[in-house]
């Protein structure tokens, strides 16, 4: 995999001008749109974009954060399958479960999601952890942030506030809805966050 900097540059050497990592890294500049884009150095030349799950999670966090405090969390993720997972039960490098058949199992996975969120929002660093499930549905995640906050707060407050960002400072990237829809309305929906 190619997740630090110095795996990636091998991108550079082939000629690449640019490299995005589409994955957490341990050393490369993170950035997530709508969360610390403003911070984005035009000479790096190797950066991470985090994961799925992190560009879902930090607008939200952010908004959460920014508005209410946040103290402390537990991020789960219901995650789509994805490439690396085995169509029917096989051998596993790292945990047995990771072999399992994808289209027939919920398998609890890891997640760096929560960790690299204080990539990009450094205020929340040892306040969140996560934990994820991988569900047999080809695309379309959730995330469920569980919160303890600093400043009392409604439930109608909170959507309050994600609904004024999905409409302003972070219209494009977070959306909001009360409709009853399920994960495949979403297919195609490019915003990191519903």
């Amino acid at each position: 995999a190619f997740t630090t900097t110095e795996k990636a540059s091998q991108h550079l050497e082939g000629g690449a001008k640019k490299v995005v990592i589409t994955a957490p890294s341990a050393d490369a500049p993170t950035y997530v749109v709508g969360v610390n884009l403003d911070k984005y150095n035009a000479s790096d030349t190797v950066v991470s974009n985090a994961s799925c799950t992190t560009n879902c999670l930090a607008p939200l966090a952010k908004v959460i954060h920014d508005n209410f405090e946040i103290v402390e969390g537990l991020m789960t993720t219901v995650h789509a399958t994805t490439a690396t997972q085995k169509t029917v039960d096989g051998p596993s490098g790292k945990q047995w479960r990771d072999g399992r058949g994808a289209s027939q199992n919920i398998i609890p996975a890891s997640t760096g999601a929560a960790k690299a969120v204080t990539k990009v929002i450094p205020e929340l660093k040892g306040k969140l952890t996560g934990m994820a499930f991988r569900v047999p549905v080809p695309n379309v995640s959730v995330v469920d942030l569980t919160v303890r906050l600093g400043k009392a707060a409604s439930m109608d407050d909170i959507k309050s506030k994600v609904k004024e960002a999905s409409e302003s400072s972070l219209k494009g990237i977070i959306g909001y809805t009360e409709e009853q829809i399920v994960s495949s309305d979403l297919n195609g929906d490019t915003r990191s966050c519903i």
